[in-house]
């Protein structure tokens, strides 16, 4: 049996919802506070959920020291001011990516984080995929051989028309990178924590096909159907990424490429990953997220579908689930606060979960995508 512990969900929109319900599956972790935007959107998050303490300014969550952990969902300006101060004031805390806009905020809070001796995490979940972790123990066994490629994309549609909008859109927000931080980040980071490589070079190119959006007069949520008539808009001009593409380098020898895109019409959440050695190859796509498929040279090909029983032993343990019964997008975020919440309970838990430095490694190369970009030039890492 594992200790209750107390904490706090700050942002009320559709991740701080995912939050929530991924937290309860836990069992030992109560949501004892939730912080939104304002009193009233916290009110609602709050009565959604059931949880009576809700609040418009999250300092006052800081100040309760019954809660020992935050969960931060706002927008990613907001990350490095709201992690700072509950790191400062003796908090453990789990923060969505992108870690922060830059990477000297992201050293800050590695350090801070260091200093104070509290458990960090970035919400890197898509590495929690139960197939996803049985690539890893495939390339940590020696399976695929030596590494030689990587490639694939992260596309969705949900901005293809410039009626679409969301506050990732606006750089003041979000951050210089949209596309490319918000999914890319996804894909470099998941890349590297199969192989085991680092990406040591890297060469971008960025676009911005609408150059104006119309921006709802009042807020609405990310992936929230758009009913709303041409009076309702305000035409703004748009400074972040519709798409991105990478050539990059990983270790020694392996190369590879990669596109992100919210444009891409008919693709809801197509994250694939390629992975080949010399041995062999695997491909992964989210949009199946219970099939592995894993290519040969010299023998049939194979399409596994999720079995914990038949996974190696490290991969069956994210797996929560018998063969045929699917585990997905919200199952991730379980596996994630889980370790995160078992190393609060146990200081000497394992740590297999991404930290702040993932956080900050994963911030150092959105910096080089953009200065590639600006640049037209490869850039080491």
């Amino acid at each position: 049996m594992l200790r209750k512990v107390k904490t706090a969900v700050i942002g009320a929109g559709f991740m701080g919802r995912t939050h929530a319900e991924a937290i309860r599956r836990l069992g030992h972790v109560e949501i004892a506070a939730v912080a939104g935007v304002d009193e009233a959107e916290a009110r609602r998050f709050g009565d959604a959920i059931g949880v009576e303490h809700a609040t418009g300014d999250y300092r006052t969550i800081l100040e309760d020291a019954s809660i020992e952990a935050i969960h931060i969902c706002t927008p990613n300006a907001l990350h490095y001011p709201i992690a700072k101060a509950a790191l400062e004031r003796g908090k453990h805390v789990l923060c969505e990516k992108p870690l922060t806009i830059t990477a000297a905020e992201a050293a800050e809070l590695v350090e801070l984080a260091g200093r104070n001796g509290r458990v960090n995490c970035v919400n890197h979940n898509l590495r929690y995929y139960p197939v996803v972790q049985q690539i890893r123990r495939m390339i940590e066994s020696g399976e695929l051989g030596e590494i030689l490629i990587v490639q694939g994309t992260y596309s969705q549609d949900w901005l293809l028309y410039d009626t679409d909008f969301n506050w990732r859109i606006e750089s003041k927000e979000g951050g210089p990178l949209r596309a490319m931080g918000d999914i890319g980040s996804h894909w470099m980071d998941l890349v590297q924590h199969l192989t085991g490589l680092s990406i040591t070079a890297l060469c971008a190119d960025l676009a911005t096909f609408h150059k104006t959006r119309k921006k709802p007069k009042a807020a609405i949520e990310t992936f929230a159907g758009k009913t709303l008539r041409p009076e309702d808009y305000t035409e703004v001009p748009i400074d972040t990424d519709d798409y991105g593409a990478v050539l990059l380098r990983l270790g020694d020898r392996a190369r590879g490429a990669f596109t992100v895109s919210q444009v891409s019409a008919g693709c809801k959440n197509r994250f694939q990953i390629e992975i080949y050695g010399t041995k062999a190859g695997v491909q992964w796509n989210q949009e199946k997220p219970d099939e592995l498929w894993i290519g040969q040279r010299n023998t049939p090909n194979q399409l596994i579908v999720k079995d914990p029983s038949l996974l190696h032993p490290k991969a069956a343990t994210f797996a929560d689930l018998p063969g045929g019964h699917s585990e997905g997008y919200d199952d991730t975020h379980k596996q994630v606060f889980r370790r995160f919440y078992r190393k609060i309970v146990d200081p000497a838990a394992e740590i297999d979960f991404p930290t702040f430095a993932d956080g900050l490694r994963g911030m150092r190369l959105l910096e080089k995508v953009l200065e590639s970009a600006r640049s037209g030039a490869w850039v080491t890492v």
